[in-house]
C-alpha cells in the first residue's frame, strides 16, 4: 500500500482529520523520506529528535539507522495512532506535547518535517542545543531566507542570525504534491550544521537587538535606522544624530550590510556605551 493510501486509511479509520492550524501535512513520498534520513548520516550511536512525527512514516525509517528516536507530537489524536503504529519499535520514545516546552532527553541530531508555522522558533531553539546536524523541511520562502544573498529581497534578520550560528544548505526542492493534504506552497529539505560564530560579537543580546532594529527599516541608511536603538540605550536626544553619523557604515543601506558588518557595528556601539558609562561614573565620583 502506498504511503498516501496508508495515510488516508489511518486517518479515516481513526476519524482523525488533519488540522490546518497545526500545520498537519504528511509527507507521503518514501524515497524523499529515505533521502532525508541519508542526509543526516545516521549511525548506531545517534540519538535523533523528530518534531511532529505525524503518522510515523519517517520515524520508522530513522529508527532503523540510529540508537534512539525521540518523537515529539503535540496532537494527542496523532499520539494515539503513533502508539499503535510504532509499538514494535523498541528504540522509539514517544513524547506528547510542545517540543519547545516539554523536557527531553539529550539528542545529537534532528531529522524532521516540523509544522511550517513554527519554523522560526524551532530553528532558533535548535541552535541553542548541542547538535551535530539537523535535516528539516521548511517552506520555500523561509528556506530561501536562510541562505539569501546580501542586498536581495529575501535577505534579512533571519539570514544574519542563522549565518552567525550555523552552516546552511538547501538540498532538495519538495513539491507540495508530495504531502497529504497538500500545503499551499512547495518546500525545501534543509541541512544545518551548527558551528562557532565566524566573527566576534562582544554582546550577543545586543547583536540580536541591533539586527532586529535595523531590519525594521531595511531600506534606510544606518544613520537613520539605528536611531530607535540609540534612544533605547538612553542616549540624549541632542547626541543621537551626532553618534549615528559617526558610526561605522553610517552611510550604507541596512540591506547592504553583510552579517560581519552588523557584528562590527554592534561592537562599536557597545564600546561607545561603555565609554559613556565610565565617563558618567567619573563625573559622579
Amino acid at each position: 500500500m502506498s504511503l498516501l493510501n496508508t495515510a488516508k486509511h489511518l486517518l479515516r479509520t481513526r476519524r482523525c482529520f488533519p488540522k490546518k492550524r497545526l500545520g498537519q501535512n504528511f509527507m507521503i513520498d518514501e524515497d524523499l523520506l529515505r533521502l532525508m534520513v541519508s542526509y543526516a548520516s545516521l549511525n548506531k550511536n545517534d540519538v535523533v529528535l523528530e518534531i511532529g512525527p505525524g503518522l510515523g512514516f519517517l520515524t520508522r525509517l530513522i529508527s532503523q539507522k540510529c540508537k534512539q528516536v525521540i518523537a515529539v507530537e503535540v496532537d494527542p489524536r496523532l499520539t494515539t495512532i503513533l502508539r499503535t503504529e510504532l509499538e514494535d519499535l523498541d528504540n522509539v520514545t514517544l513524547v506528547e506535547g510542545d517540543v519547545l516546552k516539554v523536557p527531553l532527553l539529550d539528542f545529537n541530531k534532528v531529522v524532521s518535517n516540523p509544522p511550517f508555522y513554527v519554523s522560526s522558533p524551532i530553528l532558533f531553539w535548535l541552535l541553542e542545543r548541542n547538535l551535530d546536524c539537523a535535516v528539516l523541511t521548511f517552506q520555500k520562502e523561509f528556506a530561501r531566507r536562510l541562505v539569501a544573498v546580501v542586498g536581495s529581497k529575501e535577505y534579512g534578520r533571519l539570514t544574519v542570525m542563522i549565518y552567525y550560528r550555523a552552516d546552511v544548505e538547501l538540498l532538495d526542492h519538495v513539491s507540495k504534491d508530495l504531502y497529504y493534504p497538500s500545503p499551499e506552497v512547495d518546500s525545501y529539505i534543509v541541512r544545518l550544521r551548527p558551528r562557532l560564530p565566524p566573527f566576534a560579537v562582544e554582546d550577543e543580546q545586543a547583536f540580536s537587538q541591533v539586527v532586529r532594529t535595523l531590519f525594521t527599516q531595511r531600506n534606510k541608511k544606518v544613520r537613520n535606522a539605528i536611531v530607535p536603538y540609540l534612544a533605547r540605550l538612553g542616549t540624549r536626544r541632542e547626541k543621537i544624530k551626532e553618534i549615528a553619523d559617526s558610526l561605522l557604515y553610517h552611510d550604507k543601506r541596512v540591506r547592504k550590510l553583510a552579517p560581519e558588518d552588523f557584528g562590527a557595528l554592534t561592537n562599536e556601539i557597545r564600546r561607545l556605551a561603555e565609554s559613556k558609562r565610565r565617563l558618567s561614573s567619573m563625573v559622579n565620583d
